[in-house]
């Protein structure tokens, strides 16, 4: 839990009594390799932030699954529609590796949100941040032609090419697996 708290510190400081109440709504769970933390169709009743391991949100679209984010370590993480809106989400959220990741309800959340204004200022925060990568994954998926996608991927996040199945990296980068291979030989 010192590597969630110090993570939260860095970006909004909390006062020890927000602190305290954070820490005690936080739940530590364990998840295998393949496990789920939602699925389609479900309303995703929780955020995580992702201590260890290496996961990915997916959907699927006509029976094909398409990847559209990863998360490793020192990542919140969530179906933030469902998780917002309460209603079911799209997307698949998988790991890839196992996991070791804190949980906190959305309840518990809105009530630490009403007790302690400073989290509230964290979820703000984190939302900023959220919707900052979100808008960068878009500019640079779909504004540029496939090599430049990969080399964009393999500058800025290499440790995605180390982690993740090539299969889903190319569902990421919107091709197929094959043009992967030829941009990857000729890089």
């Amino acid at each position: 839990m010192k590597l969630l708290l110090d993570h939260i510190n860095r970006f909004c400081p909390l006062r020890k009594p927000a602190l305290r109440d954070l820490a005690a709504a936080l739940k530590k769970i364990e998840i295998p390799k393949g496990g789920f933390l939602t699925t389609e169709g479900k309303i995703c009743n929780c955020i995580y932030f992702l201590e260890k391991g290496c996961l990915l949100g997916y959907y699927n679209l006509d029976g094909k699954e398409i990847t559209y984010w990863f998360a490793f370590e020192n990542n919140f993480v969530t179906s933030f529609f469902s998780f917002i809106s309460r209603k079911p989400g799209v997307e698949n959220i998988q790991l890839l590796e196992d996991g070791t990741l804190w949980s906190i309800t959305y309840d518990e959340l809105q009530q630490l949100y009403a007790t302690h204004p400073e989290i509230e200022r964290l979820g703000r925060v984190m939302h900023e941040r959220y919707y900052v990568m979100l808008e960068e994954r878009f500019v640079a998926n779909h504004f540029k032609e496939a090599r430049e996608r990969y080399e964009n991927l393999a500058t800025t996040t290499p440790h995605i090419l180390k982690r993740v199945p090539l299969g889903y990296i190319a569902s990421y980068l919107g091709i197929t697996q094959e043009t992967l291979s030829r941009i990857r030989s000729k890089a």
